[in-house]
């Protein structure tokens, strides 16, 4: 048995995420996560809400909040639609509770000891009119580099490079849209990523499970050339900086740390609030001279994260000089966007999560979203495609194979799994192909390839329903009631082990899809098991209603007009 950390990326505190979100970190996150639970290792999926930041402020003053508040509400909504779609975390924290602030300034305080951490005067963007210092991705402008219009302070996400929001051409708010901008002097604090460069780049090096995307990225900020990254920022709402006395730092009053030196570090915030709640112990997790030496930890994010995650928060363990858990493995997604543009609340084009289950269940999103994910490139929602693999995928080869044995065997065989018969060729033809078809999902399972994983699992589905054309009990049944039972037996052990297959993407269906064969195993399926023969004959069986409900195009026209299709994308 293993021991398996997952993070995923922290979703901000601002709003309920989108599909792509979804996709993109937290999906394939749990999949992972029930994956590995099903094989029995012991797996700690942490997450927990972003909640520091200029965002939070603006939120919650166009909400007439106050920001703890505003946070307080938006971290339970958040927790819920997590919990809706299933999401199977040990814990969802908050980067706001004290946990995350004790180890923030701790490694402040350490890497300052180290001589990474050096105070400044720097030049920064204040807004006259918004009367407050911007901080980075709130001043946008030209991208130097690509020239690229609408380019943040922090990153241009046209071109990818990292910025500082004085690089901008024609710089405005973006708070106001004011260009009454000044350079003022303000005391920060800055990380020393420059003097970390080598021992960045050879611990990059040293992963060798990361994918091409994740190194690629990595390498990419470090050719370009690190920078020292200012790691306070002049904002009310966020960790205090502090003193060695533990009170504000004399001539940084007021001021907090940068919420992309805070946010990463929640993941052990997270897990010691997970400690505290469940009575374990979190540092055995984490600190690898305390027994997290034998942990595997992956993470999953968008790419957009992975240059924070691979550079600037390694630069914070690495520089700490102790003896803390780095990722072994990163898993990087591409966009998800909306037909050709991207997902926009403002513009009332795309789903997010809490819509997205007002439409149809969770399994639904589930399985579209990982079955075709932005895995290795960017991909496209659209209503047809969804209605089309929902259609094919879901109702016609997996569904339907469940009802239609399920309810044969209530119809001819007193509702309970045959006894008669024995397995002949065809059984120990279609047990091979489904232990091959299994141990290709497995495969693709382990390598956190899940586009292929679920097109093993598909396959698999379909070979079911060869079966049963073949074997064909209905038409047996008038003349070898004994054959006819075989194929019945065969069908509803089949049965048992989609429900088990499913449960990692499609948990909800899975226990659904178990029930109707009194089946209640979802662990993941082992080499060499007796697939055909593992419920009892004699257990009674019950067909659960429809499985999964065919999508209309009336249903597509009517969620185009509400959410926009291909008209609104296009706009994107």
């Amino acid at each position: 048995m293993a021991r398996i950390l997952i993070t995923s990326a922290l979703p901000y505190i601002n709003g309920v995420k989108h599909l792509g979100n979804l996709a993109g970190s937290m999906l394939p996150a749990d999949v992972y996560a029930r994956f590995k639970r099903a094989q029995g290792h012991d797996v700690l999926y942490i997450c927990a809400t972003d909640e520091h930041g200029t965002p939070a402020e603006l939120a919650a003053a166009a909400a007439g909040q106050d920001v703890r508040t505003y946070c307080d509400e938006q971290h339970e909504i958040q927790k819920a639609a997590g919990e809706a779609f299933g999401l199977s975390y040990d814990w969802f924290g908050r980067s706001s509770n004290a946990p995350n602030h004790r180890l923030t300034q701790h490694f402040a305080e350490v890497l300052e000891k180290n001589g990474l951490i050096e105070e400044r005067v720097d030049r920064m963007i204040y807004s006259v009119d918004d009367a407050r210092f911007l901080p980075d991705r709130y001043v946008e402008g030209t991208c130097p580099h690509c020239a690229h219009v609408g380019a943040r302070g922090d990153q241009c996400d046209n071109c990818g490079r990292l910025l500082d929001p004085t690089d901008l051409i024609d710089p405005y708010s973006a708070v106001s849209g004011s260009k009454n901008l000044e350079v003022r002097d303000t005391r920060h604090l800055y990380l020393l990523q420059t003097k970390l460069e080598p021992r960045i780049r050879d611990w990059i090096g040293s992963r060798s499970d990361w994918q091409t995307l994740a190194k690629s990225i990595a390498y990419k900020h470090l050719d370009e050339g690190l920078i020292d990254r200012g790691v306070t920022r002049d904002l009310k709402w966020g960790v205090p900086v502090v003193g060695p006395d533990g009170g504000p730092r004399p001539g940084m009053e007021g001021k907090v740390f940068y919420v992309w030196f805070d946010a990463p570090i929640e993941y052990i915030g997270a897990t010691e609030e997970w400690a505290e709640a469940t009575g374990r112990s979190w540092r055995d997790w984490w600190r690898t001279d305390e027994g997290a030496d034998d942990v595997r930890y992956v993470q999953f994010m968008g790419k957009d994260n992975v240059a924070f995650h691979t550079v600037s928060f390694p630069a914070t363990i690495l520089g700490s000089g102790e003896p803390w858990k780095t990722v072994d493995t990163l898993k990087a997604f591409n966009w998800l966007n909306w037909y050709g543009g991207k997902f926009s609340t403002s513009q009332k084009r795309g789903v997010f999560m809490d819509q997205a289950l007002e439409l149809l269940p969770a399994d639904y999103w589930r399985w579209r979203l990982t079955a075709y994910g932005p895995e290795h490139s960017d991909s496209a929602f659209t209503w047809e495609d969804f209605q089309a693999s929902t259609n094919k995928d879901l109702a016609d080869v997996l569904g339907n194979f469940v009802n239609r044995i399920v309810k044969f065997a209530e119809s001819k065989f007193d509702g309970v799994v045959p006894d008669a018969g024995e397995p002949g060729p065809l059984e120990a033809k279609l047990e091979a192909d489904v232990a091959a078809g299994i141990a290709e999902a497995t495969a693709a399972f382990e390598a956190m390839e899940f586009r292929k994983a679920c097109q093993a699992l598909r396959a698999v589905w379909v070979l079911g329903n060869e079966y049963l054309q073949e074997a064909a009990p209905w038409t047996a049944f008038k003349t070898d009631v004994d054959r006819a039972a075989v194929g019945v037996r065969t069908g509803l052990n089949l049965v048992a082990l989609f429900a088990r297959l499913a449960a990692p993407v499609m948990p909800f269906s899975a226990e659904k899809i178990a029930t109707s064969v009194g089946a209640t195993d979802l662990s993941w399926p082992e080499a060499g098991e007796a697939l055909l023969a593992q419920l009892p004959r004699g257990r009674t069986v019950a067909a659960q209603g429809v499985l999964f409900t065919k999508i209309e195009d009336a249903q597509v026209a009517e969620w185009s007009a509400r959410f926009g299709g291909a008209e609104a994308g296009a706009a994107g």
